[in-house]
């Protein structure tokens, strides 16, 4: 009943009414946790960058805008109503500190990317544990929409 199933980096996992989906290693990276409550069904979406500039889109779970949307369209094709879907995210930590470099800190703008789409596509966002410095592992009950944060030297974050 509580069977584990990973979520990778640039890589989305659903489920429906059993199982807890998990990811690891979210440090600059974002975890995004959507469900719908009436479907008990849940989504966990790892994205590594803000947004998708690669030709031909080879794999839109990689990138905070497109797998945003591909991950709404699959829920939607499993019954999942726009309406009802709320988000939780983790994850945009700065894991290092970059001297003289001119790409900043691609957690800070993979949070606001997360943001901007979520607000465009019409989606709640209910909880976020983001920033900071260190990883995280995410793990998501598509059952209860109760998300968990497990960290190095933290309390596990409930949300």
């Amino acid at each position: 009943m509580n069977d584990k199933i990973t979520v990778g980096i640039a890589d989305m996992k659903m489920a429906q009414g059993t199982g807890i989906l998990i990811t690891y290693a979210l440090g600059s990276c974002i975890g995004l946790c959507f469900h719908d409550p009436r479907l008990r069904l849940g989504a966990l979406l790892h994205v590594m960058l803000p947004l998708n500039m690669e030709a031909g889109r080879k794999n839109q779970l990689k990138y905070a805008d497109t797998g945003i949307r591909e991950t709404l369209r699959q829920m939607e094709i499993k019954g999942a109503s726009r309406s009802r879907i709320t988000v939780k995210i983790a994850g945009g930590a700065r894991m290092f500190e970059v001297k003289g470099g001119n790409l900043g800190n691609i957690g800070q703008r993979n949070i606001e990317s997360v943001h901007t789409v979520l607000k465009q596509e019409g989606i709640r966002l209910l909880a976020e544990d983001v920033g900071g410095t260190v990883a995280r592992t995410l793990l998501f009950d598509p059952v209860s929409g109760q998300g968990c944060i497990k960290s190095y030297g933290r309390q596990d974050v409930l949300f």
